[in-house]
């Protein structure tokens, strides 16, 4: 039996978008043996040399004008890609786009970020066939993940999928499943073995993450926390930031028992699983991390927009809390030496009730899709 193809397109506007692609990737292939994936950031596949150039600016826009992200997340809120917007991509990305498709074959295309998004949608309308199908990586639904071309949405929440009922999507085209992350977040390995590979003891602890890119840039919080060293242990993940996990390597306020400091890694579901208290920005990805693991979460500087939807949603739920004063922090802190007890209770009871988030939720509405919609690409116009 010829295995079918799925193609999986994202960008890398921050590390979510790609983890939810891999994600879905690995989940697929655990589920069906005949299904064959591909993942690529579309924009840094065709333009190798512009995209890091896009993509930096990106960066040093949310860190240092991040009002200005918010205005523009909420001017275009409930609008779709503008027809100049979606002509300049066509014109960036058509031609290469379209012989990527026609090089991979693949039986269904699943976007995780807007822009790939919207350019298989102007594909499609042109007279490829294949179908789409569209992960909407956050907890809220923006104007730009919509498009009449796309097939399938998968999304976080029955509060998403209501927003894009309003803007007229029709039922039979969404999806609740939760924002797929990596199988391995749901995976409870031994504790003892972890402490024993990253040098950490059976203690009270809390992982403190700043995503991907390693923002953490809350020095404020970061040498509060230092304060609990001898009762809490803390773990700062710093992601590809180099150089802030060399300054603080060598700051004596983190040179203290029970600190641990340390840079990207791979593993941050054995780091989750042994944590009590996460304290992270507020990404749609590492939040539904947070919430497979079970663990509380504390979010700081949410980029103006979709984070802050995210803090709202966690925050509704008693599943997060937004640091809106040191006071936050020094309450949590005082729980894990005090009430450390109540708090491992607490996430039992929350462990048994998020099955629903399974990430193989999204890898079978896929596999359904697969199932309906039977392609060929000798039928795409291509």
């Amino acid at each position: 039996m010829e295995k079918k193809r799925v193609l999986l397109l994202s960008e890398g506007f921050g590390a979510g978008h790609t983890q939810a692609a891999y994600a879905l990737s690995s989940s697929l292939r655990k589920l069906s043996p005949n299904v064959q994936t591909k993942v690529l950031e579309l924009g840094s596949f065709l333009n190798p040399r512009v995209a890091p150039l896009i993509i930096t600016a990106y960066k040093k826009t949310v860190i240092n004008q991040p009002k200005l992200i918010g205005y523009v997340y909420r001017h275009q809120y409930k609008k779709s890609l503008n027809r100049l917007t979606t002509l300049a991509l066509h014109k960036l990305f058509y031609t290469h786009t379209r012989s990527i498709v026609r090089q991979l074959r693949p039986n269904v295309i699943v976007c995780t970020h807007p822009i790939p998004s919207a350019v298989i949608s102007r594909l499609k309308r042109l007279g490829v066939q294949v179908p789409l199908c569209t992960v909407i990586t956050d907890y809220d639904a923006h104007g730009t993940w919509i498009s009449p071309e796309v097939d399938l949405y998968l999304v976080s929440t029955d509060e998403v999928k209501s927003k894009l009922m309003l803007r007229g999507v029709s039922l039979d085209k969404i999806r609740v499943t939760g924002i797929p992350i990596h199988p391995n977040f749901w995976e409870h390995p031994g504790r003892d073995e972890i402490r024993g590979k990253f040098n950490l003891k059976n203690m009270p602890t809390v992982l403190v993450m700043g995503g991907g890119w390693g923002m953490l840039s809350d020095e404020v919080v970061n040498q509060l926390l230092t304060r609990w060293h001898e009762d809490v242990q803390i773990i700062f993940c710093l992601g590809r930031n180099d150089k802030s996990r060399i300054s603080m390597e060598q700051n004596p306020l983190y040179q203290k028992d029970n600190i641990h400091i340390i840079g990207y890694t791979n593993e941050v579901d054995k780091l989750m699983e042994v944590s009590d208290l996460l304290i992270t920005k507020p990404g749609g990805m590492t939040c539904s991390e947070g919430l497979a693991k079970g663990i509380p979460m504390l979010f700081h500087n949410p980029i103006p927009g979709q984070e802050e939807e995210n803090v709202q949603y966690f925050t509704a739920r008693g599943l997060g809390e937004p640091i809106t004063s040191l006071d936050v922090v020094v309450k949590w802190m005082n729980k894990l030496v005090h009430n450390y007890s109540d708090i491992v209770r607490k996430r039992k009871r929350h462990m048994a009730q998020i099955a629903k988030y399974h990430p193989m939720q999204s890898a079978q509405s896929i596999i359904d899709l697969l199932d309906l919609r039977p392609y060929s690409a000798d039928q795409a116009g291509l």
